[in-house]
């Protein structure tokens, strides 16, 4: 089902991918997908790819802007994202507030790093975040999209999240996956729930 659905996905969307890659070329230079390490199942490590939303040099403008700005600290700290980051760019943050950054990752799926539903792709830092449910994180391969992207997404703060991947991963059934799917879509369409 994950290659059907990532195959047919890619097919459709390739116009589009074309499209975004070459703004993104033109408006920020440098190559227009960036991957990222990321926790797949059973703990191995693979390399997520997504359009480039940020500027070159994210790691430190985040740091400066982190060091300046204790609230957005706080929040990093609590949900490893923030509001109105300095990191995105006018294109980049169109790009995530559409989801289309995540359209590369139907190369992930086909791969078979990802599925198409299940838990969020994290970074082996968060891992502790999970505590007790991170073995039912490892036990299965991360999504494009998931429970949590169709129940709240950046609203939520981070224990909602693994509670949601957690639920996800103990209630699994085909049509759980089949009802998430359509949930992306009508998830997607609210831009002010994206990112």
């Amino acid at each position: 089902m994950d290659l059907v659905i990532a195959v047919t996905a890619l097919v459709m969307a390739a116009p589009a991918m074309v499209v975004v890659a070459l703004l993104i070329r033109m408006t920020a230079g440098g190559p227009a997908v960036f991957s990222h390490s990321r926790v797949g199942f059973s703990g191995k490590s693979f390399d997520c790819y997504k359009f480039r939303s940020m500027v070159a040099d994210a790691e430190e403008v985040l740091k400066a802007h982190l060091e300046a700005n204790p609230e957005a600290a706080r929040e990093w700290e609590e949900t490893h994202k923030i509001r109105n980051d300095p990191r995105v760019t006018f294109l980049g943050h169109m790009l995530r507030k559409s989801s289309l950054d995540e359209l590369p990752q139907l190369f992930n799926i086909i791969r078979g790093d990802m599925s198409c539903v299940g838990p969020r792709p994290i970074v082996r830092d968060e891992l502790q975040r999970y505590g007790d449910h991170v073995g039912e994180y490892l036990r299965t391969r991360p999504g494009l999209t998931g429970l949590w992207q169709v129940t709240g997404r950046s609203s939520t703060d981070y224990a909602s999240r693994v509670a949601l991947d957690s639920h996800y991963v103990r209630n699994w059934s085909i049509w759980l996956d089949i009802v998430i799917l359509f949930r992306t879509v009508f998830a997607v369409m609210r831009v002010d729930r994206a990112a």
